[in-house]
C-alpha cells in the first residue's frame, strides 16, 4: 500500500489547487455549497482567526455541535495550525462535559445553541459561571485552569464568548505569515484529533489520532467503495464520531469526492438529498436504513443513482440488507468493523462480496493493516475457525490515550498489537466474524456505552448501595442499558426516581432503559459478579413484563 504522508491541511490545499471548482461540501436542504477552493479560503480565515484570539500550536479546541456547515471548517482550521481538535458528543450532559473539559485540558470550547433537549449555551454558563464577567479570551476558571476562550457558532452575542463572525473577521485582517509557518512545520505523525471513547475501562479516554492515522484509513475505506471525484456521498452520520469524520470526510477528501451532509439524521431529508444531489453512496447504522426504508414517502424518491455506501455500528438483519441492495440500488454496499483506537476501521467487506458475506462477516483487513485473532490468555494467534480476540497492528494504531499511559499499555501490547476487546473468528475465506465481547461494552444503535461509567454515576445517588449495568437485547437498538440496583436498608426508590436522577447529567442513550431492584447479584465461586447471568435475567424479566423494544 502506498501511504499518504501528508497532513489534512496540505491535502485540502492540494485539492483546492487541482480541483478548485469541484463541490466539496453540500447542504442540499439549504442549497449551500462549498467548492474545494471556496472551502480552502474559509479554512484559512478561521485558522488565522483562531491564532488572532490567542490560540497556538498544541492547544486543545473542542467542538460541541451537530453536523453544521462550519464543523469541517474547524476540523481543517485546527489541523492547519497544529491545534488539536477535540470532538464532543452531541448527546453529552453536564456530568460528561465537565469531565471532558478537565481531562482534555481544553483551551477553547466552540458551541452551537444546543440540540434536542440540551441548551449548550446555558450548560456552559452553568459549568463556567466566570464566563459572564471575564473579558473574552481571558477566562480564569477555578475548575478549568486551561480553558481561556469560548466561541459561539452563530451571529448572536453571548457574554464572555466570541461569535463566529468576529473570529472570521479577525482572520480576514490577520497576516498569512504565522499560519504558513505553522502549516509548513506540521508533520503527518502529529496528533490532529482527539475523540473520547469509553474503551475497555469505565472512564472515557481521549484517543489521540494522527494525520497519518485518519487520512490513510479514509483512503482504504474509499478505495473499497471504488470512490472517485465523481462520487457524491450522503452523510447523515455524526461527524463527532469516526463514522462521519473518517469513514465519511477522510474517504471523500482522499478521493476528491463530494460530501452531501445532513445536520442531524432525518430519514426524509436523507431521501430528498439522495434524489436532489444524485448521490452515489449513503452511510448509516442499520436503524437509519430501516427508518429510510419504512418511511411512508420512501417510494416517492428516485434513489437509482446510489451504488455503494457503508452500514456499520451493529449487525445488519439479512432482510434489511436485501432491501437496501434491491430497493435502494446499493448493490455495492460495504460493512466496516473497528474501534476509535484503530482510526477506526480494521476490516471491511468489498463492493463485490456476495450477500452472505455482507451480513454474516465484517470482511477482510484493510490494506496496510494486520488483523489477527489471538488467544486472550496467551496472546498467541488462533487457528482458522477458533474464537479469540480481534487484534490489529499497522498505520492505523492510535498514538495513545491522552494522559493515560497505563491504559494505553493495556490496550497496545509490547509487540504493537492493539487489543479490541471483541471476540471473533477468521474463516477459511479470509473474512472475519464478530461473535462476542470480552469487555462489557453495550452497543446501542451504534453508540458505545461502557457500563462502569453509568455504574459510577449511579453510586452518587443517595440510597444506592450497589449498581450493575448490562446490555438488554433490543429489537430496535440491538441492546439497551439495564441497571440492577441494590438499595441501602430502609431506602425505597422507583424506576422513575433513577431515570430522573440521570436526566440532564448523562447522555440520554446512557440512561438505563430498564431498572431492576434486587437484593443480591449472582456470583462466581471467587465472588465475581456474573454479568452474563444478569443479562439473561434482564432479558427474561423484560419478556415477562412485555416491555421490550
Amino acid at each position: 500500500m502506498a501511504y499518504i504522508e501528508t497532513t489534512l491541511g496540505a491535502m485540502l490545499r492540494e485539492r483546492a489547487k487541482t480541483q478548485p471548482d469541484h463541490d466539496f461540501l453540500v447542504y442540499s436542504d439549504r442549497n449551500l455549497r462549498f467548492t474545494y477552493g471556496d472551502f480552502d479560503r474559509r479554512v484559512d480565515e478561521l485558522a488565522k482567526g483562531l491564532l488572532a484570539i490567542g490560540l497556538k500550536k498544541g492547544d486543545h479546541v473542542g467542538l460541541w455541535a451537530t453536523n453544521i456547515p462550519d464543523w469541517n471548517t474547524f476540523l481543517f482550521a485546527t489541523a492547519r495550525t497544529g491545534i488539536i481538535f477535540v470532538t464532543v458528543n452531541t448527546g453529552y450532559k453536564l456530568h460528561e462535559l465537565d469531565y471532558l473539559i478537565k481531562q482534555s485540558d481544553l483551551t477553547c470550547l466552540c458551541v452551537i445553541d444546543g440540540w434536542r433537549d440540551s441548551d449548550y449555551v446555558s450548560m456552559v454558563y452553568e459549568l463556567v459561571p466566570e464566563l459572564k464577567t471575564a473579558p473574552r479570551g481571558y477566562l480564569n476558571s477555578e475548575k478549568y485552569p486551561f480553558l481561556k476562550s469560548v466561541i459561539y457558532i452563530g451571529p448572536q452575542k453571548h457574554r464572555g464568548m466570541y461569535s463566529m463572525a468576529e473570529v472570521l473577521l479577525l482572520g480576514q485582517h490577520t497576516d498569512d505569515a504565522e499560519l504558513l509557518a505553522l502549516e509548513s512545520s506540521a508533520d503527518t505523525n502529529d496528533v490532529v484529533n482527539m475523540q473520547y471513547t469509553s474503551g475497555t475501562t469505565g472512564f472515557p479516554k481521549g484517543v489521540m489520532l494522527t494525520h497519518r492515522n485518519i487520512l490513510n484509513n479514509g483512503l482504504g475505506i474509499g478505495d473499497n467503495q471504488r470512490f472517485t471525484e465523481k462520487d457524491i456521498v450522503c452523510l447523515p452520520v455524526p461527524l463527532f464520531h469516526c463514522f462521519g469524520l473518517v469513514l465519511g470526510m477522510m474517504a471523500v477528501l482522499t478521493h476528491g469526492a463530494t460530501a452531501a451532509l445532513i445536520e442531524w439524521f432525518d430519514p426524509l431529508l436523507v431521501l430528498a438529498t439522495i434524489q436532489k444531489e444524485r448521490c452515489t453512496a449513503v452511510y448509516g447504522v442499520p436503524t437509519m436504513f430501516i427508518a429510510e426504508l419504512n418511511h411512508p414517502m420512501f417510494k416517492m424518491f428516485d434513489l437509482s443513482s446510489l451504488r455503494t455506501g457503508i452500514m456499520a455500528g451493529s449487525p445488519c438483519p439479512i432482510e434489511t440488507m436485501k432491501q437496501v441492495m434491491e430497493e435502494m440500488h446499493m448493490t455495492e454496499i460495504t460493512i466496516c468493523y473497528g474501534l476509535t483506537e484503530s482510526s477506526p476501521v480494521m476490516t471491511q467487506t468489498r463492493y463485490d462480496d456476495p450477500l452472505d458475506v455482507k451480513v454474516e462477516t465484517v470482511g477482510r483487513e484493510l490494506p496496510g493493516v494486520e488483523v489477527t485473532i489471538r488467544d486472550p490468555e496467551t496472546g498467541d494467534e488462533c487457528p482458522i475457525g477458533v474464537h479469540g480476540e480481534f487484534c490489529c497492528r499497522g498505520y492505523n494504531t492510535m498514538k495513545g490515550y491522552y494522559k493515560m499511559p497505563d491504559e494505553t499499555a493495556q490496550c497496545i501490547d509490547a509487540r504493537g498489537w492493539l487489543h479490541s476487546g471483541d471476540i471473533g473468528i477468521k474463516g477459511e475465506d479470509g473474512n472475519f466474524r464478530v461473535t462476542g465481547r470480552i469487555k462489557d461494552m453495550i452497543i446501542r444503535g451504534g453508540e458505545n456505552i461502557y457500563p462502569k461509567e453509568i455504574e459510577d454515576f449511579l453510586y452518587t445517588m443517595d440510597g444506592v448501595k450497589d449498581a450493575q449495568v448490562v446490555g438488554i437485547t433490543s429489537k430496535k437498538y440491538g441492546e439497551e442499558p439495564g441497571a440492577f440496583i441494590i438499595l441501602h436498608d430502609g431506602v425505597t426508590l422507583t424506576e422513575e426516581d433513577v431515570k430522573d436522577f440521570c436526566r440532564g447529567q448523562i447522555s440520554r442513550f446512557k440512561i438505563p432503559r430498564y431498572v431492576f431492584f434486587v437484593d443480591a447479584y449472582p456470583l462466581t465461586s471467587s465472588g465475581k459478579i456474573q454479568k452474563y447471568l444478569l443479562r439473561e435475567i434482564g432479558a427474561k424479566k423484560v419478556q415477562e413484563l412485555g416491555i421490550g423494544t
